[in-house]
């Protein structure tokens, strides 16, 4: 009976105990929110190829900035030069280590700048020549004495006299002129005279966006000439799309081309007639038997029928 009235207050007791004891784990559970910055993002970096596609910038007068497939004889062809001028003015140790986004000097450089780059080098010096030693007495040297203080010394014995100097060697023979009794240079290219490189139809024409010159059929082994009187500047297969090639320069203006031979018959430094066989027709890099023939202006394709006579 005395019991009874204590077990709702000790149940009150147990609820409020209860009560406090979730509240402070609510209190200790409550959730942190952290204030968080946003990532930095990075753009991606161009890879090499992309940077290799991107337009690049006007070259300067004289440069060319080497290009993808590019090699420096289709280069050389390009400017109108001996790609071995180009090799010595670049001081390429291997002319076809060339690599994309190098820039090339495609124009003689001037005497100042070849003078400067030849102080660029080093230049080993040579070593110092030692003066040779006296091992005889001076011949007008005499012990001294009143007569010989007096009198004028007589003259040093002669020696033996020099021995001229050897001849000079004599200046290399002028290559011989590219036609003779022609007056030909790079300002007056109509003086220059031409003939057809070969017989034959014509079954493409100049076409500057698609064909730099024209094309003419032929049979195999048949003949090919030097459409002018010059030098062969290259002969070989070093630019794809044009087979076996000769090229040959007439002035320091003008150049003609032969693609697509069987057959090689002049070597690079040959100077060669006007009607001199050059090559034979053949089909290398090509598909079918025909001559490529191409006249170039400062490097620039022209119509060699604004060259070639009617026929």
């Amino acid at each position: 009976m005395n019991q009874a009235p204590h077990l709702p207050r000790l149940a009150l007791l147990t609820l409020a105990l209860s009560l406090l004891a979730g509240c402070n784990s609510l209190t200790r559970q409550a959730p942190v929110v952290e204030r968080t910055t946003l990532p930095t993002v990075e753009r991606p970096r161009p890879t090499q190829a992309a940077r290799a596609e991107e337009p690049k910038k006007e070259d300067e007068k004289g440069t060319y900035t080497v290009r993808r497939g590019d090699t420096l004889i289709r280069i050389a062809l390009d400017h109108g030069q001996n790609y071995r001028d180009l090799v010595t003015w670049n001081n390429l140790a291997d002319p076809d280590d060339i690599k994309v986004g190098q820039t090339l000097r495609v124009a003689q450089p001037e005497r100042g700048e070849r003078t400067a780059n030849m102080q660029t080098q080093p230049v080993p010096t040579p070593p110092a020549a030692t003066p040779p030693r006296k091992t005889t007495p001076r011949a007008d040297k005499q012990p001294y004495n009143e007569n010989t203080a007096s009198a004028p010394a007589e003259p040093a014995a002669r020696s033996e006299a020099p021995r001229p100097a050897a001849p000079a060697p004599a200046p290399a023979a002028p290559a011989p002129a590219i036609a003779a009794g022609a007056t030909v240079s790079a300002n007056d290219d109509d003086k220059l005279s031409w003939m057809w490189p070969a017989d034959g139809r014509i079954v493409a024409t100049f076409d500057e966006g698609r064909n730099k010159g024209i094309d003419i059929a032929g049979r195999a082994g048949q003949q090919v000439v030097a459409a002018g009187a010059g030098k062969v500047m290259y002969a070989g297969s070093g630019i794809r799309g044009y087979g076996n090639l000769v090229i040959v320069k007439h002035n320091n203006s003008l150049l003609s081309a032969y693609a697509h031979n069987r057959k090689i018959v002049v070597k690079e430094g040959d100077n060669v007639a006007k009607g001199q066989v050059i090559a034979e027709m053949g089909d290398s890099d090509a598909d079918s038997v025909k001559l490529h023939f191409e006249i170039r202006q400062q490097g620039k394709p022209v119509d060699p029928s604004r060259f070639l006579p009617g026929r």
